[in-house]
């Protein structure tokens, strides 16, 4: 049993889960969890000093000493049967992030969680033959016959082991609809997964398609009637090339699609530690075709966080004799870090930053509205990391185009990573923080 992304409970651990967090066991409980801590230094440091130790310092090894701390202290330590809804609620009430989960104990009693937040999703499944299952993903449940749904935020559902009843419990004090990470539509989750009906497959093509809008503008005309290639980053880049490729058709630009990069190795490499991000980076992607030479190569990406995956792929294809790259970005520029489970942890390794000490002082006043920036500004802005990473061009989605394509739009999708809005207390309070070192740093260097 174990939670996971993209596929059923009873199914096993997926290796495509996108998080660092997966399981931890303990003699008594084990928990599979999606998602992370904000507030996880404060958190792991009080229970620290309660005596706890910890062998690594993953957010599901956290949650679960909060639980054992939680039912040794009211419950096992007296030999009562644990309340969990009791539990939950005193965890949902300290912990500050994106977290939803499974926990299964040693009498077979199943709980899945949801903190109030509800950035990180989490599906079930009642079979038409009695089953429960639960995923990250409605997709996992495709072909199956039953009725799903979600758990809401700030709710647990309780599977009695030995009685085998079933309860929706609230353990939130403030009830909060559900408003999913953006992430989660344009990259994490999987092309076929919905939300209110809507796959992601649709809105990333969407997005691509009225990427190609902007683009069709920039790109040069082609004296030699040499077809643009359209590609895209692998895996999650496809629904983007494809609706920028017929955005651009429509538009009477002279374009073919086919993939000039393909991958080595299956691992995602947004996430992880930074030494272990660009060695993967460095073995995963290779060419896909040698007759790209003398080639105009426009590549759709569903955005730009720190630049170094696309520097070493427009390197590689200028190496192979490609004569100018072009880069599609189906969202804005990525301004703010993610403390919520997808490692964009430091405001100075996003590519956004690094580009912004080098702005004029008006320019750099003006970019600080981040999703009202205005659009010289954002060209300017563009030029820059095109410049950083080697490309002749650099498009970014601007942000009302974005949440106009978005199935919840801005109210129902959290688009802090483009507009430094943090969904959480504790978030806002670390990247106010982020910003004002980052900010004063600069000034004192200058």
């Amino acid at each position: 049993m174990a939670h996971v992304r993209g596929g059923v409970c009873a199914e096993g651990e997926s290796d495509q889960q996108p998080t660092p967090n997966r399981r931890a066991i303990s003699r008594r409980l084990t928990i599979s969890l999606d998602g992370g801590l904000a507030n996880a230094r404060e958190v792991r440091a009080e229970l620290i000093a309660q005596g706890h130790t910890f062998e690594r310092r993953t957010h599901a090894e956290l949650l679960l000493k909060m639980v054992e701390h939680i039912c040794e202290r009211d419950y096992w330590r007296q030999g009562l049967r644990v309340n969990y809804e009791s539990v939950f609620r005193e965890i949902d009430e300290r912990i500050d992030g994106a977290i939803s989960a499974l926990l299964l104990d040693a009498e077979g009693n199943l709980v899945a969680f949801r903190n109030r937040y509800g950035l990180r999703p989490l599906e079930f499944m009642q079979t038409d033959d009695g089953f429960l299952l639960f995923a990250s993903e409605n997709c996992a449940f495709a072909g199956l016959p039953g009725k799903s749904d979600q758990i809401l935020p700030g709710y647990i559902k309780y599977l009695d082991g030995k009685k085998g009843h079933c309860l929706d419990l609230c353990v939130s004090g403030s009830q909060r609809a559900a408003k999913l990470c953006v992430y989660e539509t344009l990259y994490l989750g999987s092309p076929d997964t919905s939300i209110e009906g809507r796959f992601h497959l649709e809105t990333r093509h969407s997005i691509g398609f009225s990427l190609g809008e902007l683009i069709a503008r920039r790109l040069p005309a082609e004296a030699d009637a040499t077809p643009i290639i359209v590609s895209s980053m692998p895996h999650t880049g496809g629904p983007y090339a494809d609706g920028l490729f017929s955005s651009l058709v429509a538009r009477g630009v002279n374009a073919e699609r086919r993939e000039v990069i393909e991958t080595q190795i299956s691992e995602r490499t947004l996430i992880g530690p930074n030494s272990e991000r660009k060695r993967r980076i460095a073995h995963k992607y290779r060419l896909a075709s040698t007759d790209v030479e003398k080639r105009t190569i426009l590549i759709a990406d569903e955005a730009l966080i720190r630049g170094d995956t696309s520097q070493i792929v427009t390197n590689m294809l200028l190496a192979a004799g490609v004569k100018a790259v072009h880069w599609g970005i189906g969202s804005p520029p990525v301004v703010a870090p993610n403390y919520y489970g997808v490692n964009i942890e430091t405001i100075d390794e996003l590519a956004f930053w690094r580009t912004w000490k080098g702005l004029s002082a008006q320019q750099r006043e003006q970019s600080l509205f981040f999703k009202d920036i205005e659009p010289r500004v954002l060209k300017i802005i563009e030029g820059r990391i095109a410049a950083s990473i080697g490309a002749t061009t650099v498009t970014y989605l601007p942000f009302p185009r974005l949440t106009s394509l978005l199935p919840r739009g801005s109210e129902g999708i959290d688009v802090s990573p483009f507009t430094f809005e943090m969904p959480t207390p504790a978030g806002q309070a670390r990247a106010n923080r982020d910003l004002h070192n980052l900010v004063a740093d600069h000034y004192r260097a200058a």
